[in-house]
Parts: structure tokens; C-alpha cells; sequence
């Protein structure tokens, strides 16, 4: 008998569940989103940017956006992140003073899915 699969909430489908600078080193946020009040039901997400002073402008940023939609936003962590897509490696490193550090193996596991091609994500507490 095969598993059974648990049905995919379509508006958190739609979020991308990484999106991060192309390259350079910067600060991230690991974020759970959810729709409404219902946190049983969630999908983690990854930002990043060296356009951000701080994680909480990102928070910020991605709360508004997604608060339109519906969907809520938690913040569970942040840190760095040294993306370089000519060697096809990322580092996952660091805390979030604001935020605390995130769980990097749950972000590795995140960026390993969106860069499948890619021959190093590691990290480091």
C-alpha cells in the first residue's frame, strides 16, 4: 500500500521557497508560513539579500507581501549566507541578532531542493 501523501495548501505553493541574491555573501531569514491562524499546516521558507541592513528589513519586507495574500509569516532565524554559482557552492553560517540563529541544516535542506546541480551546501553553527 503506498504512503499517503499529505494535500499541498495551494496558496503556500504558490511562495517560492527560496529566493536569494545571485551571488556574494549576505544575511538570510528562515521564515514558516502558514495560512491564517492555522500554524498546523506550514511551509518553511528562505530570503536573502545583501540589500538588507539588517534580517528585520527583510522580515519586513516579506510579512507586508505575504499579509496581503493571507498568509502568515514567522521568523524563526537567520544567519549569512555566501552563495557562488561559478564554483556551485553555498555556506550557511552565523545568527540573526534580532531574530536568533535559524536552523541551517533546514535551510541546507531547503537550498539543496532549489540548486540540485549545486556540488556544495554546507553549514556551520
Amino acid at each position: 500500500m503506498p504512503g499517503k501523501t499529505a494535500p499541498v495548501n495551494p496558496k503556500l505553493a504558490q511562495v517560492p521557497t527560496v529566493q536569494i541574491d545571485a551571488s556574494g555573501t549576505f544575511k538570510y531569514i528562515l521564515c514558516k508560513i502558514y495560512e491564517g491562524n492555522n500554524t498546523s499546516d506550514y511551509k518553511y521558507i528562505v530570503r536573502g539579500t545583501a540589500d538588507a541592513n539588517f534580517h528585520a528589513d527583510m522580515y519586513d519586507y516579506l510579512d507586508a507581501n505575504l499579509e496581503a495574500e493571507g498568509i502568515s509569516c514567522e521568523c524563526v532565524g537567520g544567519g549569512k549566507i555566501t552563495h557562488d554559482p561559478e564554483n556551485k557552492s553555498i555556506t550557511i553560517f552565523g545568527k540573526s541578532q534580532a531574530y536568533g540563529p535559524a536552523n541551517h541544516a533546514t535551510t541546507a535542506g531547503l537550498l539543496e531542493e532549489h540548486f540540485p546541480d549545486y556540488t556544495s551546501i554546507t553549514w556551520s553553527d
